[in-house]
């Protein structure tokens, strides 16, 4: 088993997209002329190519499986088309049209706006959505309990309101422009803040969530990803018109045009569209946290009611069982049938793809079967990281982390410590920094980078909380014996 995780690591990581070769690996097209690579051609080859971006809206690598808004509708698209579908990620997202041109990729499916400009050298299929840019801010202190019209007395609702405020965004984005033409609409000045390149829409929405800074901007749709996983930021202040989100085609590519406007029209209020819409943006993606009584049981000496089993099943892998209960609480709650945003099951929460691997079927298994699988996969983890950190409980983290949120990304974030001078065997301060870097475009498209984007602050939020309630376990169970004893 731990060979064939070797062999299988090795092509997630070195060809991470699965679908795709390498992700920034350049590729020769098909010997077909862009004259003649329309839906015809693309049917003989057998595969659409679709060059996309890497980020949480629209392909990405999550524990080994690919994910995104636009890749699962272009994955159901090619599945009814009878083709497989090869997603190749952009590096440089100013020669995306470029390459749509030249034949290299058939479609581009990368959160675009439909522009007029762009509409001269495109062609762009009926939208997928209308996305507005929208302010984020900060809700206050206390805006669970408040009722909307409270919250709306303490947020801005007016963009008249934005006069004066310091709003952060980046000079080459869009929203520095709309910011710019606004500030002269409401005859007033809105402080425009420009931010360094290396910071997305997505970092200063972070920014803004943990209080660093008060204001940016972004497209509705990627603000709706982002609140799932920050509750207290507000995206209602739409400061323009809606903009429509489509897929852009060549100019000669019009039967395949056609095909994609029809299959975008039948399934635009279907069941199946909704399902994938609100995984991505309205299933809140964060777990609760920070209520210690919800990490035992009544009577306070269990943890659940699969003690029994843990206990049986962390001597798989040379962990306290307290360690692995931490672990499981973090995945599952201790629920058997928890079933996550991106499709893992069970008390483990494993993915699909890693779940076959190690030959469970996630849809009917029990909690022992997820038990076991689960624990096969981290005596997997533990044998790859052997090979590179000797200390036990400097390793374990390093496994936690891979489990999280895929073993390739955990490499590329090593990698990157070495890089950056850091302790490449050491995760809190140096490996664990690289992997919070992960959502940066600057960090993410260095060469070095094997398998792209990934929010590595769940992974760093995923590992210290494990551990922290590890610790609680522990002392918990001690004092319980002792009273016992007594």
């Amino acid at each position: 088993m731990f060979l064939f995780f070797i062999i299988t690591t090795l092509i997630t990581y070195v060809y991470p997209y699965g679908l795709s070769l390498s992700m920034f690996q350049r590729q020769n097209h098909d010997s077909v002329s862009v004259e003649t690579l329309d839906l015809e051609g693309i049917q003989k080859r057998g595969k659409l190519i679709a060059l996309t971006d890497n980020g949480s809206t629209s392909f990405y690598i999550y524990k080994g499986d690919s994910m995104g808004y636009e890749y699962e509708l272009l994955d159901a698209f090619t599945k009814e088309m009878g083709l497989k579908l090869e997603m190749r990620v952009a590096k440089n997202m100013n020669a995306i049209f470029e390459q749509l041109n030249n034949g290299s990729v058939d479609i581009i499916a990368a959160n675009l706006t439909v522009t007029k400009e762009r509409l001269n050298s495109v062609n762009f299929t009926e939208h997928l959505l209308l996305a507005r840019q929208v302010l984020i801010q900060r809700k206050p202190k206390g805006w669970e309990n408040m009722t909307s019209k409270e919250l709306d007395t303490k947020l801005i609702r007016n963009t008249i309101d934005l006069n004066g405020k310091r709003i952060y965004v980046r000079k080459a984005s869009s929203f520095y422009t709309r910011l710019t033409h606004l500030s002269e609409e409401i005859g007033g000045k809105i402080n425009i803040i420009e931010v360094p390149g290396e910071n997305d829409t997505e970092t200063l929405i972070s920014k803004v969530a943990k209080g660093e800074i008060d204001y940016t901007v972004a497209d509705e749709n990627v603000a709706l990803s982002n609140q799932t996983y920050y509750s207290n930021i507000d995206i209602a202040m739409a400061i323009s018109f809606p903009q429509k989100i489509a897929w852009a085609t060549r100019k000669q590519s019009s039967a395949l045009t056609k095909k994609l406007n029809e299959w975008i029209l039948k399934r635009k209020n279907s069941n199946e569209n909704l399902v994938i819409y609100n995984k991505y943006f309205k299933t809140p993606k964060k777990s609760d946290r920070g209520n210690t009584r919800q990490y035992i049981s009544s009577g306070g000496s269990l943890t659940s009611q699969y003690d029994d089993l843990i206990k049986t099943y962390s001597k798989k892998i040379d962990w306290d069982w307290e360690l692995l209960a931490s672990m499981i609480y973090q995945e599952s709650h201790f629920s058997p049938t928890a079933r996550s945003w991106a499709g893992a099951n069970g008390l483990m929460q494993l993915m699909p793809g890693t779940a076959k691997r190690y030959g469970l079927d996630t849809i009917d298994a029990t909690a022992e079967q997820s038990l076991k699988a689960g624990t096969d996969y981290l005596v997997d983890l533990d044998k790859y990281w052997r090979g590179y950190i000797s200390d036990k409980q400097e390793r374990i983290k390093f496994i936690l982390a891979s489990y999280n949120v895929g073993l390739g990304h955990v490499i590329d974030a090593r990698n990157l410590a070495i890089k950056h001078g850091k302790n490449k065997n050491i995760w809190y301060n140096n490996v664990e920094s690289m992997i919070l870097q992960k959502s940066n475009p600057m960090v993410y498209t260095d060469p070095i980078v094997k398998c792209g984007y990934c929010r590595g602050q769940e992974t760093f939020i995923y590992v210290k909380e494990i551990l922290s309630r590890y610790t609680f376990y522990k002392n918990n169970h001690l004092s319980t014996d002792a009273l016992v004893k007594n």
